[in-house]
């Protein structure tokens, strides 16, 4: 059956050249993808998704966020360089690309509307955003232009987590150990990051604006509960005097509803249980078959493969699989 990968990464090593010489001390980061073949050996590559038929992909470029390594002087003109050669690999091999997810630098607001026009004229079919700013909320105001343009584009927003060892789990450490930096720290900074976004209004001021949250929406579909009773207490764990500044809210009407109008994708290293939940919660039509290739033990396959098989394994009506796997991406990502 036909399928559509919405969220799953490459690196172009022209511009993880450009990167690590703007900030050599960041090098690691960038060779640790070049080192992952189906990352960069964009020949290799081509021999993994054609493993798989009728597959296709919508790469976006891996992390660490172009903010991260590069001021807001110097970002925009990195972030294009990124963009340029992400439209050049997937032209170059139309027969497995369905466009590409642009990269913006998210430290300059301005330069990410420029360069989010351009990349929709390039033909990119979404934006790819952090679960943070350089630990800056991505629930800021002055965030909210990029919000606006993704929406008058229709353009759907790519919230990835991000992060390291350097965030410790408890305050009296100084770094996070057994790497629960990305086991459990990235799904839960994207499950804040889009309750942020939800409790200040995104969807009241941008109705229409397609977010899509990688790894199946984090832990949102496990907090159902919480959700839906928890909040019918809303404020009342919060002292008085900070309760304005701590508790307003924009969100309207029942949270739980606010909380299904994100999509999100089957990103879960091949879990069936976590994409179980995630259709639950979010509905059929808000997941979309995502791998997260190429970080698999297997280094391009291996997720792809279990994941595909996760999805044939929970029983689903033939119209519900053709809409994880490929039609809800048709629809939201116009491809």
């Amino acid at each position: 059956m036909k399928s559509i990968d919405v969220f799953c990464h490459l690196m172009p090593r022209r511009y993880a050249e450009l990167a690590m010489k703007e900030s050599p001390n960041k090098s690691h980061m960038f060779l640790r993808a070049l080192k992952m073949r189906a990352m960069s050996d964009m020949e290799y590559r081509q021999t993994v998704i054609t493993k798989f038929p009728e597959y296709k992909q919508i790469p976006n470029i891996v992390s660490p966020p172009v903010e991260l390594f590069a001021g807001p002087d110097q970002s925009p003109g990195i972030a294009a360089v990124g963009n340029d050669e992400i439209k050049k690999i997937t032209d170059e091999h139309p027969e497995s690309y369905e466009g590409f997810i642009a990269g913006i630098p998210f430290n300059n607001v301005a330069a990410s509307i420029m360069e989010i026009k351009r990349c929709k004229d390039m033909g990119a079919k979404g934006v790819q955003i952090y679960a943070h700013m350089n630990g800056e909320a991505i629930d800021q105001e002055k965030f909210w232009p990029i919000y606006e343009i993704c929406e008058t584009l229709d353009l759907p927003i790519l919230i990835h987590p991000v992060g390291g060892q350097k965030v410790p789990e408890f305050p009296a450490e100084d770094a996070s150990k057994y790497e629960l930096w990305f086991l459990i720290g990235w799904p839960y900074q994207t499950t804040v990051a889009i309750s942020r976004l939800a409790f200040a209004g995104i969807f009241e001021d941008f109705p229409n604006l397609k977010i899509v949250t990688h790894h199946v929406g984090a832990m949102i579909p496990m907090l159902e509960g919480r959700i839906e009773n928890g909040l019918k207490m809303y404020g009342g764990r919060t002292a008085p005097e900070l309760k304005e500044k701590l508790t307003r809210t924009r969100m309207k009407g029942n949270p739980l509803d606010t909380f299904k109008k994100f999509y999100v994708d089957t990103a879960s290293f091949g879990s069936a249980a976590a994409i179980r939940c995630g259709i639950e919660f979010f509905g059929k039509d808000h997941v979309l078959f995502a791998s997260d290739m190429p970080f698999d033990p297997e280094q391009g396959p291996g997720y792809i493969d279990r994941t595909l098989k996760a999805i044939d394994s929970l029983d689903l009506s033939a119209e519900d699989q053709s809409a994880i796997l490929f039609g809800n991406a048709k629809r939201i990502f116009h491809v």
